[in-house]
């Protein structure tokens, strides 16, 4: 759902998708390449909240703010199921983990990752390529290459995803029965664990 605010309308770039069960309302701009998945909500009721290009907000996210402020989600922010971005800004290329909160005035530095269930003070600064984690979050180290490498790919995933919404996302009625030869997922994405296994 998209809503309108004090005459402030979102604007949503035509390659990005927005599911129908999330609610992006008032002043939130959203680049090209974006996805926002369903129960997430981006409220620029206070203030601007703008998506650069290929940022992802997954399910049950909230992106919100205190009165005039205004944040910015860079490049290929990736955040993750059920996060919370309350009044900061995202680095290019970072990645924030499921059911973290980042909290007012806090940046995260480009490239940094964010562990899943962290929260991360307000404003607090988080360099370039940190690895973040725990309550309150703590930097244990850098990003490596092959860290950011496996987000990046990762977020390629998402950034093709709205195309493949807008040409196949439909509803339906539930089938009653399983069909005979029903096609599996192809395996196109390995957890960090599993390569560094190898």
């Amino acid at each position: 759902m998209i809503y309108e605010f004090q005459r402030f309308i979102p604007v949503v770039h035509e390659s990005s998708f927005v599911h129908p069960l999330a609610a992006v309302t008032g002043n939130v701009i959203i680049g090209k390449d974006c996805y926002i998945g369903p129960g997430a909500a981006v409220r620029g009721d206070w203030g601007q909240i703008i998506l650069e290009d290929g940022v992802n907000v997954q399910e049950n996210c909230t992106i919100h703010m205190f009165p005039g402020k205004s944040i910015v989600l860079k490049e290929s922010a990736h955040v993750g199921h059920g996060a919370i971005i309350h009044g900061a800004n995202l680095g290019r290329n970072c990645l924030i983990g499921m059911n973290s909160v980042i909290m007012d005035d806090a940046e995260v530095g480009e490239e940094s990752i964010v562990g899943a269930m962290a929260f991360v003070r307000a404003e607090t600064i988080i360099p370039r390529r940190s690895l973040v984690v725990g309550n309150p979050a703590k930097i244990v180290k850098e990003v490596t290459d092959e860290m950011i490498a496996w987000k990046t790919k990762g977020t390629k995933l998402y950034q093709q995803l709205p195309a493949e919404c807008h040409m196949s996302l439909r509803e339906v009625e539930p089938l009653r029965e399983v069909p005979e030869n029903r096609e599996v997922q192809k395996d196109i994405y390995k957890t960090l664990r599993e390569i560094f296994k190898k």
